[in-house]
């Protein structure tokens, strides 16, 4: 139902754009809507990550999976239990760059009746495979927004399509980023457990990018659109003097719009990772509470009851009990308290 719901929701959203264009509406798919899109994204990317650096975190809560700086001899490890900025800035390069916790993510299984722990290891390839594919489509697009094209994205061209499979070229990029979708959408249906847990929005944001890297294949590969006019277009939003020209086609706009909808969702869903991951504080505070003592700065004083003040209130119950009282019934102290 979960599965179903988020499916048909990516259908209406490619059916929206399709026929709408058809009725006239290339102005509204081509220009309003890819800079409300824009200005959703950036307002609520702000938002999320202002409202996330706002919370207090008094406390070092680092997650270390290695020994800490202590002795001089005893041997620590400064990735996973980093001590100083430098250490962190590191962790947190691992960490962002090359996905160093989820490779190293375990998975629980049960074999003949006893729990087994599994490696993730291609759970972490699919994810590097398709953020990385994911970035150098991003940076190729670059090419239809700027006039000329910058020589980095001539570069990646060259490097995407070294094989040259076919004419057009076949960019390896636009193969991984589909499979690797493809993985993590047949994982969290394939495992059980995976696919309890999961939830409409859990498959939504797949299928949405499924479709985008769909039709924007299908636009290189299968139906031809309109080159010039789709620069043309581009190159207009990016300069801020939009030109819808005639004839680019509705596939194109319905990837257009899957994209500026993907935008505008962002901020909103838990594709903000991408976000989050620069201010988590598990990751990003080094573990440097042995030589440091980090205390509260909003503690505030918290009346106690002391044990003496309790005896003292409960004194004839407890005698009565047979309890030990460290005074006597009318609250002198013992002698050998007295005596120290």
């Amino acid at each position: 139902m979960r599965l179903g719901f988020a499916l048909i929701a990516v259908l209406v959203l490619i059916a929206i754009p399709y026929f709408g264009a058809g009725m006239g509406l290339g102005m509204l798919f081509g220009v309003i809507i890819p800079y409300l899109a824009l200005a959703i994204f950036i307002l609520g990317f702000v938002v999320k990550v202002m409202g996330w650096a706002s919370l207090p975190v008094p406390f070092r809560i680092t997650t270390t999976t290695g020994q800490a700086k202590s002795l001089p001899w005893v041997k620590r490890d400064p990735l996973e239990s980093p001590y100083n900025g430098w250490e962190t800035f590191w962790r947190m390069f691992t960490e962002i760059v090359f996905f160093r916790s989820l490779f190293r993510n375990t998975k629980a299984e049960l074999k003949e009746g006893r729990v087994v722990q599994g490696s993730t290891k291609f759970l972490w390839a699919a994810g590097l495979v398709f953020h990385y594919s994911f970035l150098v489509i991003i940076l190729r697009h670059v090419n239809y927004f700027v006039t000329p094209t910058p020589e980095f994205v001539t570069w990646l061209q060259f490097v995407d399509g070294f094989f040259q499979i076919g004419l057009p070229i076949l960019y390896l990029t636009d193969i991984f980023f589909v499979l690797g979708v493809g993985y993590l959408f047949l994982r969290r249906v394939g495992i059980s457990q995976m696919r309890y847990l999961s939830l409409a929005s859990d498959y939504f944001p797949l299928f949405l990018l499924l479709a985008i890297g769909l039709t924007g294949m299908g636009m290189r590969y299968l139906w031809k659109v309109d080159i010039v006019g789709v620069k043309e277009l581009a190159v207009g939003l990016f300069s801020f003097n939009p030109v819808v020209p005639a004839g680019v086609g509705p596939l194109f706009f319905t990837h257009l719009f899957l994209v500026s909808f993907l935008i505008a969702y962002f901020p909103f869903s838990k594709l903000m990772h991408m976000g989050g991951a620069f201010l988590t504080p598990t990751r990003n505070m080094p573990n440097n509470t042995r030589a440091e003592r980090h205390v509260n700065p909003w503690d505030y004083d918290v009346k106690v009851h002391t044990y003496e003040e309790y005896e003292d209130e409960f004194r004839p119950v407890m005698k009565a009990a047979g309890l030990p009282l460290d005074r006597d019934p009318d609250g002198a102290a013992k002698p050998e308290d007295a005596n120290g």
